[in-house]
């Protein structure tokens, strides 16, 4: 059972803007490269589709080691900023130069361009680290009231939906600005033009959280790795949690890397990925104040089971695309976008109560290894959705190109596209519905007042 203080700090709508915003940078780095790195490697850099999803894999395993690092940093420093805000203006000054460079488009192809762009995400995930850890660490010591914190995090959802629009529509509609599959200088202005909104949206959280309010934060915890691990693996919620987010994030970031795929073999249109992006995110700017209603209502557990399976659905029906064509395809991913803003939003609430409760049981502050812990390993999984997806076109016979030596593909090909857009992260999904029921945090006995959005 959560536990709640007497009287709940509420948080400066200011705070609350300041805070959100900082979704601009969690938004377009997953779904940037991850919508558009793999078609970019296969379709412009000749880059054969296993090692292109080796390589947008592998940078993602170093963030098993970065994660947990950072996480232990931030709970120890000791600022007048606070122990996390410097960690957010050390990601703001490196993460938009390394992105940039991830699309920079050397004259390489085959491996060597592999080599280069998987040395340039290295580098992106470890600068996402520095900002990302701990911003998702600070919702769980604003506040101490359970629903405020779903409160807190709608509007990080509403940026996180903007900042998804972004990625998902405008991102792509430069990148194709110079012909149907668009050109190596599209995507350096694609590159530089999401570089500096990042950059933009970072440094508004750096100086927006100023305020912040610390609810009596504890000391850190000065434990060693071993004793802080051996902690966390007792904490039965947490690792329940992380279960369930690994599982949502893998399916998501198989559609993700299947969307442009999707969209040019399926619908016949890469600008197709664009409308498709934006069925995505409407919902997500639609549906928050519902979310929040939902899970006041039936608590988190239950509505987080009804987004997932809202998501399964949509995901599952999409399949009829080649008979119903894309109007249908439209539809159903915009069923898909009503689940999925509820998992956004349900899971970084659920990471808040779970670091508010371990704070309360332990007196020790470890935040920060908490959330380097579960953003690391649930990266680290999601990663493998493009390798997934990849693996999957290299089994259905999908053959890798230039923009100058375009190829027919065999229809072996876009029925592997198919089934890697639908079929398979409808069924990954759907096991986290067992793993939900295994989530036992809930609400403190005495009612919690409302706070307002």
């Amino acid at each position: 059972m959560i536990t709640s203080a007497v009287s709940a700090p509420t948080v400066p709508r200011s705070v609350r803007l300041g805070y959100g915003v900082g979704s601009f940078c969690t938004a377009t780095v997953n779904a940037v490269p991850g919508l558009l790195l793999l078609y970019y490697m296969t379709n412009f850099l000749a880059v054969p589709a296993w090692l292109a999803g080796v390589v947008v894999t592998a940078p993602k395993v170093w963030d098993l080691v970065i994660n947990p690092l950072v996480g232990r940093w931030s709970d120890r420093t000791v600022s007048r900023w606070g122990p996390r805000r410097p960690w957010l203006l050390a990601g703001a000054c490196t993460l938009p130069i390394a992105f940039f460079l991830v699309f920079a488009g050397p004259p390489l192809t085959g491996t060597p361009a592999a080599v280069y762009i998987g040395v340039c995400y290295l580098a992106t995930a470890t600068a996402y680290a520095l900002f990302e850890v701990p911003y998702k660490t600070m919702p769980g010591e604003m506040t101490h009231d359970y629903h405020e914190r779903t409160s807190l995090l709608q509007w990080r959802m509403v940026f996180i939906g903007a900042a998804t629009a972004i990625s998902g529509v405008l991102a792509p509609a430069i990148a194709t600005s110079e012909g149907d599959d668009g050109t190596l200088g599209s995507y350096r202005l694609m590159a530089i033009t999401i570089a500096i909104v990042m950059f933009a949206a970072m440094l508004g959280t750096f100086f927006g959280t100023a305020r912040a309010p610390m609810t009596g934060a504890p000391e850190a915890d000065r434990g060693t790795w071993r004793e802080q691990f051996a902690a966390i693996k007792g904490n039965r919620a947490f690792l329940w949690l992380t279960m369930l987010a690994c599982t949502q994030m893998l399916a998501v970031s198989m559609m993700l890397a299947g969307a442009p795929y999707f969209a040019t073999y399926t619908l016949g249109s890469p600008k197709a990925t664009q409308t498709l992006f934006a069925a995505l995110v409407g919902p997500i700017l639609l549906t928050m104040p519902l979310w929040v209603r939902l899970a006041r209502r039936y608590d988190k557990r239950g509505a987080m089971i009804l987004a997932t399976l809202l998501f399964a659905g949509g995901t599952t029906a999409t399949m009829a695309t080649p008979l119903l064509g894309g109007v249908w395809a439209h539809m159903m991913i915009a069923l898909v976008g009503v689940g999925y803003s509820g998992l956004q939003l349900l899971q970084f609430s659920m990471l808040a109560d779970v670091i508010a409760e371990d704070a309360a049981k332990t007196g020790k502050r470890r935040a920060g290894v908490l959330t380097g812990l579960w953003t690391a390993i649930e990266s680290a999984v999601a990663s493998f959705g493009a390798l997934i997806f990849g693996v999957i076109l290299s089994i259905g016979g999908f053959i890798e190109s230039e923009p100058s030596r375009p190829v027919q593909q065999p229809d072996s090909a876009g029925t592997a596209i198919l089934i890697g857009q639908t079929t398979i992260p409808a069924l990954i999904i759907l096991l986290s519905v067992l793993m939900t029921v295994k989530y036992r945090l809930t609400p403190p006995a005495a009612p919690a007042p409302d706070a307002s959005a």
